[in-house]
């Protein structure tokens, strides 16, 4: 096998979503040239990335935490059991300690502030794909704390749709599934949260 074709196998399938232009385009520059990386897309949103893993799979995406739509919960919350799902890394200039807590919560293997030097980003991502979580020191018994973690996959999907606004038709949609459905799913989350509606149940999903 050509040489090329040998390094080129071995790279790490890199995928971007934030929504600043000028992050995007420093983190585009930063991984186009390292050789360990191959940045395969570029998006503005999570709905952008989540649509481009249709035609382009990635093993490993780097999110933003304030991002449309539902932060970066709602990317992490809709690759939830799905088997060919990158592995997430949460880069973010936001000031909350709890971050780090709710992207392990929901899924991420990983997060970065903004504040490190883009060496930290660059060796995480790498680290990520070799198999490695890397978080700063959480208490994770606050995990626990989460109600969120009583959810079923499919729940927490439908979930986090409804947070952005979708009916429940537009859920059944997009997930290929009847209205029905989608309302069972709900039922049982008013349930396992202790809540009686929709909108109570997206405040406790919004916090946690």
């Amino acid at each position: 096998m050509p040489r090329q074709a040998q390094r080129k196998s071995s790279t790490v399938r890199v995928g971007i979503a934030d929504k600043s232009p000028l992050v995007r385009a420093g983190l585009r520059h930063l991984f186009e040239n390292d050789e360990r990386f191959d940045l395969v897309t570029v998006c503005n949103d999570g709905l952008a990335l989540l649509a481009s893993l249709d035609d382009q799979p990635l093993d490993v995406a780097i999110s933003g935490w304030v991002i449309e739509p539902g932060r970066g919960k709602y990317i992490l919350d809709q690759l939830r059991g799905r088997p060919d799902a990158p592995r997430i890394v949460i880069y973010t200039g936001s000031d909350d300690d709890n971050i780090p807590i709710l992207a392990m919560a929901h899924g991420a293997a990983a997060y970065v502030s903004k504040r490190e030097e883009t060496d930290c980003l660059l060796d995480t991502v790498a680290s990520v794909a070799a198999g490695h979580m890397v978080f700063p020191f959480v208490d994770v018994r606050r995990l626990n704390l989460n109600p969120l973690t009583t959810l079923t996959h499919r729940e927490m999907e439908v979930l986090a749709a409804a947070a952005t606004g979708q009916t429940t038709k537009e859920i059944a949609a997009a997930q290929g599934v009847t209205p029905n459905t989608v309302k069972f799913h709900l039922r049982n989350v008013y349930e396992k949260l202790g809540v009686s509606n929709r909108s109570q149940a997206i405040a406790i999903y919004l916090k946690s």
